[in-house]
């Protein structure tokens, strides 16, 4: 198990610390939620978190398969509901890949990025919509 010691600044600003390595980081409110955004909000992380688990699972298969996927991108939209709760509505990605549209394992490396466990544990109402740019 890992853990993570959470700690609130003030100003509606937190700092994390990951047990493990000792790294830090910090979360704002966005400006649209009374904060100041100068850093990602709680949200952005939840979307950063899927963007780079779709990559490193991604990648483990890749691994697998020695094909190497350095210089791919994920480019994330993030919506937030306009109802109440506020909530995350919408996670829609862009992931370009620097290999070949007909590459011989390009079902197999979409479909482990669409399986990520940070994507998978998301409400299903969200709408996590992939869309894969093959460019190489």
């Amino acid at each position: 198990m890992v853990t993570i010691t959470s700690t609130y600044d003030g100003g509606l600003r937190c700092s994390s610390t990951h047990g493990p390595s000792g790294v830090t980081l910090i979360t704002d409110a966005p400006v649209d939620n009374h904060g100041k955004g100068e850093s990602f909000s709680p949200t952005d992380l939840v979307a950063t978190a899927v963007a780079n688990c779709m990559m490193t699972v991604m990648g483990i298969a890749a691994e697998r398969h020695g094909i190497d996927l350095k210089g791919t991108t994920v480019t994330i939209g993030k919506e937030i509901s306009t109802d109440t709760p506020r909530r995350i509505a919408a996670l829609k990605s862009v992931m370009t890949i620097p290999l070949p549209s007909d590459h011989p394992q390009r079902a197999l490396l979409e479909a482990a990025a669409k399986a990520c466990p940070v994507k998978q544990s998301l409400d299903p109402r969200i709408d996590t919509t992939v869309e894969f740019r093959w460019v190489g």
